[in-house]
């Protein structure tokens, strides 16, 4: 059944028009308004506010309503038209009735009570969707209505920013020693991960979304990575749909969770190296770090995050540029002889790792294109970031590769003078602690969403009170605690890693597309799908393999 509820179509049925049925004059004055009170909150609009059009899509147990912003010059238009519309009306049931003073009063009156329920219930907000699940059980089920206008919105440039952070991380730092070890491959490979990401990326975010039966749009229907694998397990293995969305969450707090401890990590030595003169014991450094990064556990939603993100990603600018131009004053001693064409097979599965996952960010976009304000800028947004990483990054390890040769470090802070390093490690410690908000909070997102209570109330509940409640309180704190205490088992976690980071960002995103719009796709569609997943697996098995080569080589050490 489907039911489409407009506007203009409310309009006519209220002013009688279209050939409809003629108004009467109604016998009792319950009579005279039940028309008028049916109409309530079927029609209710008010000034300040863009017209929305509502449909209401109805399929067995599941209701689905799809509410859409118009164009202030269509809205401009509707309003004038509904105007005239609704004078004609009242002046017509005035001449009919008789009872003109009352019945003028009455619709006053309803209309200024919608107006108000209007004003007190809506935000406006361009292209957002609006879900109302309900479940039929015989009567008895419930319904769970979920509003993703009470969360507050971002713009196209401010999920810009939050994925500029995500795929210019740290990792950035690495990025020369992995080009020296892939040679010339290793330029192709950091032009080609990009593509690859900005498109499993695109990929996983037209999971979230489902066509409409007319096929001309598409509506959101789901709203995180598990929604998407129990939407995959469906016909399948219904019975484990369950099971598979919390091995899904596991794995993304997982992944996010070594996120976190890494720019600890990386913030206690910088810190520490900053103040090495000062014989500052380590663990004090590390315990500096943590209270920065304390306000942390405030953060409720993506505005704030995506401000740090933007100051993450100006350190990153200054750092890239001050690296940049050292390598540049010194462009009499580059040696173009430093890149080779064979590499070693190990070598170059590690490289291809290292490359791949610096543009990772699938794990923050399902959350970052539900909050955006315009949905249809998200995959310009997303194109555009990734664009300009990749010419970033490759500039800057093609011209520290020239600079360094064979000398190249791990980390090329090391490979810096000792008067410039100061200053580049000081940026990069206010790098890695604005990069942690990012990961920290979409983790505590998916616990809090996962452990506490259903999504669209906790979110509701904060966009009420505008604070942390104590449950979330505790969530977040064993969150950064155990952050802190990782380190000890880095090993463990790498290898987990290297199942993760690649399940995440290759191949679940490849088999979701498959899996959900297999019919829509064409065979070159599907040849890629297949070809990134294949390229998953392999990174995935290459990074065990490493990993535990390193565990077993450490073990015989000891």
């Amino acid at each position: 059944m489907l039911v489409l509820t407009h506007s203009d179509e409310l309009n006519r049925t209220y002013g009688g028009e279209n050939g409809g049925p003629p108004v009467t004059e109604p016998d009792s004055t319950s009579e005279r308004q039940g028309p008028v009170s049916d109409m309530t909150g079927c029609s209710s609009w008010s000034t300040g506010f863009k017209e929305t059009r509502s449909t209401l899509v109805c399929t067995g147990a599941r209701t689905i309503t799809l509410t859409s912003a118009v164009s202030t010059t269509d809205w401009v238009k509707s309003t004038t038209s509904r105007l005239e519309e609704m004078k004609y009306s009242d002046v017509h049931l005035q001449k009919m009735s008789g009872g003109t003073e009352e019945q003028s009063g009455f619709d006053q009156s309803r209309g200024n009570r919608d107006r108000r329920e209007n004003t007190e219930g809506q935000e406006p907000s361009d292209g957002t969707v609006h879900f109302s699940e309900s479940r039929g059980d015989g009567g008895k089920g419930g319904t769970i209505s979920v509003d993703p206008s009470l969360r507050p919105t971002i713009t196209a440039w401010e999920a810009g920013w939050n994925v500029t952070n995500a795929i210019q991380g740290i990792f950035v730092l690495g990025l020369p020693f992995a080009l020296l070890q892939s040679g010339y491959m290793g330029l192709v490979l950091l032009v080609l991960s990009a593509w690859v990401c900005n498109y499993t990326g695109r990929i996983l975010v037209t999971c979230l979304y489902e066509e409409e039966p007319s096929g001309m749009s598409k509506v959101r229907v789901r709203q995180s990575y598990q929604d998407i694998v129990e939407a995959c397990c469906k016909g399948f293995w219904s019975s484990w749909s369950g099971v598979a969305g919390c091995v899904v969450n596991v794995a993304q707090v997982m992944e996010l969770l070594m996120t976190c401890t890494l720019y600890l990590v990386v913030s206690t030595s910088l810190m520490s190296d900053c103040l090495s003169g000062t014989a500052v014991p380590r663990s004090v450094c590390s315990l500096v770090s943590l209270l920065f990064l304390l306000p942390c556990l405030l953060l409720t939603d993506l505005r704030p995050v995506s401000v740090l993100s933007l100051f993450c990603s100006l350190a990153h600018i200054l750092i890239s540029l001050m690296v940049m131009l050292y390598c540049l004053s010194r462009s009499s001693t580059w040696s173009w002889f430093t890149l080779s064409l064979s590499v070693d097979p190990e070598k170059f599965l590690v490289s291809v790792g290292v490359i791949i996952f610096s543009y990772t960010s699938q794990i923050f976009l399902a959350p970052l294109e539900g909050s955006m304000e315009d949905r249809g800028q998200f995959n310009a947004m997303l194109a555009w970031t990734h664009g300009a990483a990749c010419v970033m990054k490759t500039m800057f390890s093609l011209l520290a590769v020239l600079t360094w040769g064979p000398e190249t470090s791990e980390v090329i802070t090391d490979n810096l003078p000792f008067d410039l390093r100061p200053l580049v490690n000081l940026c990069l410690l206010a790098k890695a602690l604005l990069s942690y908000p990012l990961p920290f909070y979409s983790a505590a997102e998916i616990l809090q969403s996962w452990l506490l209570t259903d999504p669209a109330a906790l979110r509701y509940s904060k966009h009420r009170s505008g604070g942390v409640s104590c449950s979330a309180l505790l969530v977040r704190g064993a969150l950064l605690t155990t952050s802190l205490l990782v380190p000890r088992f880095s090993l463990l976690m790498g290898l987990t890693g290297s199942v993760t980071g690649s399940a995440m960002t290759l191949i679940l995103p490849c088999l979701f597309h498959l899996r959900l719009h297999w019919g829509r796709l064409t065979l070159r569609d599907r040849l890629i799908d297949v070809g990134i997943l294949s390229l998953g697996v392999v990174c995935s098995l290459s990074g065990v393999i490493c990993s535990v080569k390193r565990l077993f080589n450490l073990g015989v050490e000891t």
